[in-house]
This record gives structure tokens, sequence and C-alpha cells, in this order.
């Protein structure tokens, strides 16, 4: 079957922007197709410094013909429905649709729309033009003297030409015929912007592929990738070096280079003396290169590989000389910061704090550093921490932010501060959790380890939320600019793989200046909202979660998380299963008779009367006494298997109890009772949580 090629070149596509650009185009072609009905066997997209590509496999000639029948108005209808129908379904007077007869709504107008299969190539030529023009780019320009005409194309940076085939691979294809602000679809593209700079003919994908590479292109992402891989970790081997493998910067430098050239430069080996994660963010950052280990060693090595787009007459030595000089002059920056910022020290930092305004409504740095170092010092005892020590690292965790380095590389926070909190002999454990208190910064980051470093993490965290609640700037929809999703799923991990008892009520409500219960209670829905996130991954059920959550005073992560555990296994018991029905046949029958009666059964039982009732019903009272009794100890004791236990045992007495005693007895004041007997049910299974919340 037919394929089509779509290349569209430009003179550049920043590297950042290239996947999803690939992703956006296969997306809006393939989608305009299937919505037009034309099936596809496959499509790749493709990118490189210069070039967007797409491949559709697999596509019929001509699309099939479409029989479509559209329902109108009632008869009789209004003049203005009559119309709309008409236009909607592309007639042009009434007496070409048909009436018909529906037993219970009367007679109706039904429009038969019939259209004839279209030529596929045709249909290239309408949709291509408007996806380009409308392309998704995150930034885009214009440019020329069509740049100042409405509706001028934006493209990422000037599109300089645009390939468009369709065809079997047995014959040669058809050019797509459109164009865009005067660049015509045709067959030619260009190979490397410097090795192969001629027009280069392409007809089909095969032909396509074949050419860039003879033309020094490699068409797949990918395989640039695998390629400066395996040749980065070849290259340091043979000079008995292991690579540093760095994913991110691999996609990026694969998204600089058409055809990657590995090639190895050095520095002067005193420049070994900076911390490895500062020479790795200064040769990584300003030169987009890898470094380099000692071969079985975590020492970095005074070397480095850069990633070319030449396969230079010189074997490369110029442009390695050329890297060299400047990764030299970094390097030097680098030493000069961390020289000048090993002369002050962090707590001599600190009023420079003052003056750096962290939220506008919540005040400055220096502020949020007070409120941090007393949480910090509040949760030091319940996560096993010294609260001296949690409080001095609090103090100290954000000075780095105001040092030499961290305003060169933003992303060395936390960690220059370690290193310079143990150069001034701070404690291990102070040092170690002004690196960790920013963990995990993701759902594959570690969490802290130390108790210090989780109380200053823990109180971090909770004073963001508690800031950014207090002023009401709480996540929407997909926005979160202060990544509070974050921070809440950051304090969940903590707690839950640390096994941190930690009540979050108590913590938070002091945070809160006015509505102090409510805001809790709104914050509180949040973490429960990300535990089911967190917990989903896990393999937990939602409405489980939601049941537990129901209760009042459930601000106990670890402990929401082990009765959602146990009830989880609990509900997979046959036990289980069939007392969560019985409770759904209870909560109906209560629901429907309180509803009548207008009225809520919600005392206690007459113990007597259910005594002097049905051996079923005397079974029951006497089972749910015992029931709760033991579930509400259980509870208690932070025994949830046992309180499950203990619910478990209702399950003979509700069924039987069903099965053979008349809730609505013709007696009022025993038909009150039985129901106050499923009240009491229901009151027993709100020891341990919610069932109304529980789905099934």
């Amino acid at each position: 079957m037919p394929d089509l090629l779509l290349e569209l070149l430009s003179e550049e596509i920043p590297a950042r922007m290239q996947r999803r650009a690939a992703e956006d185009l296969k997306r809006l072609v393939t989608d305009a197709l299937v919505e037009r009905g034309f099936l596809y066997e496959g499509a790749k997209a493709f990118a490189t410094p210069r070039r967007l590509a797409l491949h559709v496999a697999g596509l019929p000639v001509r699309g099939e013909a479409v029989r479509e029948e559209r329902r109108g108005p009632r008869v009789g209808a209004p003049e203005a429905a009559v119309q709309g129908f008409l236009r909607g379904a592309g007639l042009e007077r009434l007496d070409q649709a048909t009436t018909v007869t529906d037993p219970k709504k009367g007679e109706f107008y039904l429009a038969v729309i019939e259209r004839p299969g279209r030529e596929t190539l045709d249909v290239l030529a309408e949709i291509l033009p408007g996806l380009i023009k409308s392309f998704p780019w995150p930034k885009s320009m214009r440019w020329g003297a069509a740049s100042a005409q409405p509706g001028a194309l934006r493209w990422v940076r000037p599109l300089q030409s645009i390939v468009a085939t369709f065809g079997p691979e047995t014959e040669t294809p058809d050019i797509v015929p459109f164009a865009v602000d005067g660049i015509a679809a045709g067959t030619t593209t260009r190979g490397h912007r410097f090795l192969a700079p001629d027009p280069i003919e392409v007809r089909r994908f095969d032909d396509y592929v074949q050419a860039l590479e003879r033309a020094h292109v490699i068409l797949d992402t990918d395989r640039r990738k695998d390629i400066i891989l395996h040749d980065a970790r070849d290259l340091a081997f043979a000079r008995g070096l292991d690579l540093v493998e760095d994913d991110g910067l691999l996609e990026e430098v694969a998204g600089l280079v058409e055809t990657p050239v590995v090639l190895m430069g050095s520095f002067d080996e005193r420049f070994l003396e900076i911390p490895a994660e500062a020479i790795r963010a200064t040769i990584r950052a300003n030169q987009k290169c890898f470094v380099l280990r000692k071969s079985g060693s975590e020492a970095l090595a005074p070397a480095f590989l850069l990633v070319s787009n030449l396969m230079a007459s010189d074997g490369g030595a110029a442009i390695t000389a050329g890297n060299e000089r400047v990764v030299r002059a970094r390097l030097s920056d680098a030493r000069f910061f961390w020289e000048t910022d090993k002369g002050t020290s962090l707590e001599a930092r600190l009023p420079k704090l003052d003056a750096i305004v962290f939220h506008e409504k919540l005040g400055t740095q220096g502020e949020r550093i007070a409120r941090i170092a007393a949480l910090a010092k509040d949760i030091a005892p319940l996560v096993g921490a010294d609260p001296a020590l949690a409080e001095r690292a609090a103090r100290l965790a954000k000075a780095d932010l105001v040092t030499e380095m961290v305003g060169e590389f933003p992303e060395l926070q936390g960690l220059m501060g370690r290193k310079y909190a143990a150069l001034q002999g701070e404690p291990e454990s102070v040092a170690a959790a002004i690196e960790e208190h920013y963990k995990p910064l993701g759902p594959t980051d570690r969490v802290p380890t130390e108790p210090v470093s989780i109380a200053v993490a823990l109180a971090d965290k909770l004073d963001t939320l508690a800031g950014f609640w207090a002023i009401d700037e709480k996540p929407t929809g997909s926005k979160d600019p202060f990544a509070l999703r974050r921070a809440a799923l950051g304090v969940i991990r903590a707690v839950i793989e640390r096994s941190a008892r930690v009540s979050l009520t108590s913590l938070l409500e002091p945070r809160f200046a006015t509505d102090a219960t409510a805001r809790t209670a709104d914050l509180l829905a949040f973490f429960a909202d990300r535990l089911k996130v967190y917990l989903r991954d896990q393999g937990a059920r939602h409405d489980l979660i939601d049941a537990v959550f129901a209760l009042p005073g459930q601000d106990d992560l670890l402990l929401v998380v082990r009765r959602v555990e146990a009830l989880g296994q609990f509900l997979g018991t046959d036990d289980g299963r069939n007392l969560l029905a019985g409770y759904k046949r209870a909560a109906n029958i209560l629901r429907i008779e309180e509803k009548k009666d207008g009225r809520a059964y919600d005392a206690a039982p007459d113990g007597a009367r259910a005594a002097a009732g049905e051996p079923e019903e005397r079974a029951l009272a006497e089972a749910l006494d015992a029931a709760r009794a033991e579930a509400s100890a259980a509870v208690a004791a932070e025994d949830f298997s046992g309180a499950m236990r203990a619910l478990s045992r209702l399950r003979a007495p509700v069924d039987a109890f069903f099965e053979r005693v008349t809730v609505n007895a013709d007696d009022s004041a025993l038909r009150e009772n039985r129901l106050l007997l499923l009240n009491a049910l229901r009151a027993a299974t709100r020891e341990v949580a919610d069932f109304s919340r529980i789905e099934g």
C-alpha cells in the first residue's frame, strides 16, 4: 500500500523542542487522516537539528465511500431548527430528507448523507498546509517580506523547503500538491549543512533515509544517541577511563548533531581540586560535554568528551583544542568561585537572605528560614532526630543560595551547601541535611535516610504547602507553578518510606493565622489526593483511601497506609466481600427508610428488644457489640489486621439476619429496633473505614 513521506527543513530546530515536535507532527497528521476515515498501518516521526520528518505507511490510495444517517428535528419543529438540520446535513431543501416514524416520539426528519471516497493525495493536499501553518511550536518566528502580511507562516526558524510524496513502493510516488507561503512541496532536500550542502532528490522513505546517510545525516535521534553512547564508552575505555553517563545530556547532544563524532579533550589536573559536581556542572552546562572518571574509581579524570557535528580533516584536533580553551576558562571561573566561597561561612551569609523576597505575600527567604527552623525543631523528636541539630541544619539549609558557585550553577544548590558546611566544621548530619532537604525531587529520586535530613526535608515542604495554602495559591488543573504537588508527594514518600509517625494536623494548624481548621482540612484533602496517586502506583485502590480518610482525625499518613493495606487484604477474602455486600444492603435499606420516615436511625438499638426477637436478630446484636468493642480496641492499639478479623466475625450473623429476619416488620417498635440494628452494623464498620466509600 502507498506511503506518505513528509519533511520540513528549516534553518534550525532547538534540541529541547525536537522530541515534542516530532510527536506533534505524527499526532496531527495521523489524527487528521483517521478523522477523515483514512486508516494506516504505521507511522513514525523523526527530528534532527534542521528537519522534522514523518513516514506514514500503509495508506489506501482512495478513501472508502461514507453513508451516514443523520437524525433531524420532529416534523413541525420551529423553522430555525429545520434550517440548522439542513445546513448540518448539507441539504438544500427539506424534500431531500425523508420522514421516519418513531412509535414513542412521533415523526421526525432523517437525512441520508452519502459521500464518495476521495483520493488520498487530494486529502493530504487539503490537510497538510493548515497543519503546518498552525503547528504548535513553543516559540516561533516570522521572517522575510511576507512576515508583514496577516496570517503569515510562523515556524521555529525560517522554513526552507518541504518534501511531500505519496505512492506505492513499486512505483514513482506523486508529489502532494500544496504550498505554504510560497514554499511548494517537492522532492528536494539537503543533507549536512557543511559536509553535503548540495540539493538531494528523494522520492520514498527508504530512498530518503539512505540519501541522507550518504549526505552525512542520521535521521533517527535514538540511533544518534546510540552511536554517541557507544563511541564515548569505547573512547573512554581505550584511554583507561570510565564515562560518567548522563541521559539528559545525551538526549540534548543528540539533538545538536546530524552526524555525531566523539572526541576527547583534557584539562589541567590542578582543577580537580574543585568539587567534582562543580566540574561536571561547568563542563556540562557551558560546553555540553561529558566528564570522565578514573577507571574503577569515583574520582574524576582531567579529561572530557565532546560530540562534534563534523568529521574534520585534521581528525578533530582544532575542534578539540577550541573546546579545551573554553573548558579551561570556565574551570578557572569555577575555581575562583570555590576559593571565594570558602572565605565566608554559611552563617555569615544568612543576613543576605533577609533581603531576598521568597514571595511577596510570604516574606523573605530569611523569614522563611526562621519558620522552617522552628518547624524542623518540632518535627525532630517525631523522627528520632536531635532537635538542636535539626534546627541548625534548617538555619543553614538555604545559605548556599547566595554563594558564587550556586549563583552560577543553580542546580548545585544544597550540594555546595553540604561542601561548605563540612569545610567549616559542621556536624556530618547537619551537612548532609543541607543537601538532602530538597529530596525527593521526583518519583525516582531517593528519600533522605538520616533523621536530621528527614526532619528538615519535611519542614521545608510542609512550610511551602502551608504558606501557599494560607494565601490561596493552590494548584488548579494542570497548573502548579510552585510545585506543590511534588512537595506533597515528597512529604508522603518521606513519611511512608521512612516509617515516620507524624500528625499533620498538629504541625499544620499553627501555620495558619486565619481559618486554621478549614485550611488544614483542605490541605489534608490535598494530601489524600496525592496519596491516591502514590498508592495507585503501588497497586492500591483509590476508594479504600477515600474510605479511610473519610474517618475523622486521619492525619497520620503512615497509619492511613497501614489501615488501607489491612482493609484491602480483608476485602480480598470471602468474609470481607460478603460483609461489604451485607453493609451495602443495610445502608440501602436505611437510606430508603430514613427518607420515607423523615428521620435518621442513628441511635443504639434496644438490646432487650433484640434479645426477645428472632434468634438471628439476637445473634447479630450480640455479635455487633463484641465486634465493635474488639475492633475499637484493635484500632486503638494500631492493630488494623486485628480490627479486620473482628469485623470478619460479623459475616455469618449478618448473612443469617438478612436471610431469616424481616426488617420492615408490621410492629412499628420492632421495625424501628431492627433499623437501629442495621445502623449498629454501619457504626461497627466505621471503626475501621467508611464502607460507603468502597466500590463494589
